[in-house]
């Protein structure tokens, strides 16, 4: 399946916004995309490096997910185009993003997609090659939506039981709890958000995509902080911190399996 994506729009002197064809092929025949697959099925905002540096590029994988209308794709776009879009179709969308942080430049592929609950289920092939493909996660709630929040847990756990983050301290998951501004149907309290990553070594944010550019910006750069420290975690040696943790892990795991 391919699906046009049409708008091109400046931005300013150092953006562009580039509209492209999105295809899927390769992800249907089992096999994640090729280099070359994200450079010609683009839509991002390439940002120039105006820095003059020649530190190495890195490239990071990104899943953002949650169930139905938290506003997941609105976080996404708000956070490439600067600007909020309130309705979205079906539509399943990588994206490719360059950033400069921290005098360090970064691209982040975003693979977005609409989820039912057949979607996040462990037994779904596609959602398994989400989480193996990722780097970094953003798990998205609405503030309103308390089903929302508990799917949150979840998810957590299937991340862990693919992803191998036992010897990190902090683990490249964000949590977010997203539209702010409907403060008045409110359902979930920002202190049950600011619990659930506490006790999960997760980062948490709660933003308004509708109403906030620069809160959106704040959880994709964190996103990219933790994906650059667990990368430097998983180089060095665990210590006997990490190892500590590591047979912890383990022993949990026995001990659950022979329940």
């Amino acid at each position: 399946m391919i699906f046009p994506l049409s708008r091109q729009t400046p931005l300013n002197s150092n953006e562009t916004f580039h509209g492209a064809l999105l295809g899927y092929g390769e992800w249907e025949s089992g096999r994640a995309p090729s280099s070359k697959t994200l450079l010609s099925c683009y839509f991002g905002v390439i940002q120039k490096d105006m820095t003059g540096l020649n530190t190495p590029r890195m490239d990071a994988n990104v899943v953002v997910l949650g169930t139905d209308n938290v506003g997941k794709s609105a976080l996404t776009v708000r956070f490439l185009t600067r600007r909020f879009i309130g309705e979205y179709g079906d539509i399943e969308s990588i994206y490719s993003h360059n950033i400069i942080l921290d005098r360090r430049e970064q691209t982040l592929n975003i693979w977005d997609s609409p989820s039912t609950s057949q979607d996040l289920s462990p037994e779904s092939t596609m959602y398994e090659k989400r989480l193996h493909w990722a780097d970094g996660f953003i798990l998205v709630y609405s503030i309103c939506d308390r089903s929302s929040f508990n799917t949150i847990s979840k998810l957590i756990q299937n991340i862990k039981a693919i992803k191998d983050y036992a010897v990190l301290e902090k683990m490249p998951i964000v949590i977010v709890g997203n539209k702010r501004d409907l403060h008045h149907r409110r359902t979930v309290l920002s202190e049950e958000g600011r619990l659930l990553a506490l006790s999960a070594d997760c980062q948490f944010y709660e933003v308004s995509a509708a109403e906030n550019y620069h809160s959106v910006l704040m959880v994709f750069h964190g996103l990219v902080n933790r994906i650059r420290e667990s990368r430097t975690a998983i180089k060095k040696p665990a210590g006997i911190k990490g190892i500590v943790k590591s047979m912890s892990a383990v022993f949990a795991r026995r001990r659950t399996d022979s329940l």
